[in-house]
């Protein structure tokens, strides 16, 4: 049985060398065709993986390997998408427009999603929105929704979707609640309706104001001991 250490360089070769993202089974059955006089099992690449994955995640490297689509590919550490983008990312992006980038937020976070429920969270007809989609192959018609009348067709993001935001799936994209985070209301201390000055000295016997984080205004005295 061929070694891990041998076997590793050549799952690379082929992962920098291909178009697109490779299968761990897509691995093993080119590495069988390679290797005609051994037998080279699928538990044996994805253990060779897990070294991969684990040697390019050292800082020496500015690339690494993740899962993208399905499979493997070197992609660029996102420390250095900024750089990189000016190749041809930025340009990338520059050619969707706004309603597009929206269309597209939309079928990500809600597919299989009709085009009129697109819209009904728009407010506005996203017809050529969602036919330059199309076009770029970001998303894709996945069906038809048999439960609504008509039967409408329904959206979905693409393979292409997914290489190019280098994610393995639809749930490796960022939660709602991470992108839209609710900030948290700090109470505001007042003196005589106005604000106080950051790092106003105490003044003896006066009652201060403090909004609560409910939004109701109590009284407080100046010199009671804020609970830890």
């Amino acid at each position: 049985m061929i070694d891990l250490t041998t076997l590793i360089p050549h799952i690379e070769a082929l992962i920098f060398a291909s178009e697109k993202p490779l299968t761990s089974l897509e691995i093993t059955e080119l590495l069988n065709t390679a290797f005609t006089d051994e037998k080279i099992v699928l538990d044996q690449v994805e253990t060779a993986m897990e070294g991969i994955t684990e040697k390019y995640n050292s800082e020496f490297y500015s690339f690494e390997v993740k899962q993208v689509g399905g499979g493997w590919q070197f992609l660029t550490k996102k420390e250095f998408h900024k750089t990189v983008a000016q190749l041809n990312g930025e340009k990338f992006l520059k050619r969707l427009s706004t309603a597009s980038l929206e269309t597209l937020a939309i079928i990500a976070y809600k597919q299989p999603v009709t085009k009129g429920e697109i819209e009904a969270i728009r407010g506005v007809s996203s017809d050529y929105a969602v036919q330059k989609l199309l076009e770029k192959e970001l998303v894709l018609i996945s069906g038809r929704n048999e439960k609504m009348p008509g039967h409408p067709l329904v959206y979905s993001t693409s393979k292409n979707f997914m290489d190019y935001f280098g994610i393995n799936s639809a749930d490796d994209l960022p939660k709602i609640r991470e992108v839209l985070a609710d900030q948290l209301v700090e109470p505001t201390v007042m003196r005589n309706t106005e604000l106080l000055p950051p790092q106003t000295e105490e003044i003896e016997n006066e009652v201060l104001l403090s909004v609560t984080e409910e939004g109701e205004l109590i009284e407080k005295d100046d010199k009671d001991e804020t609970p830890e």
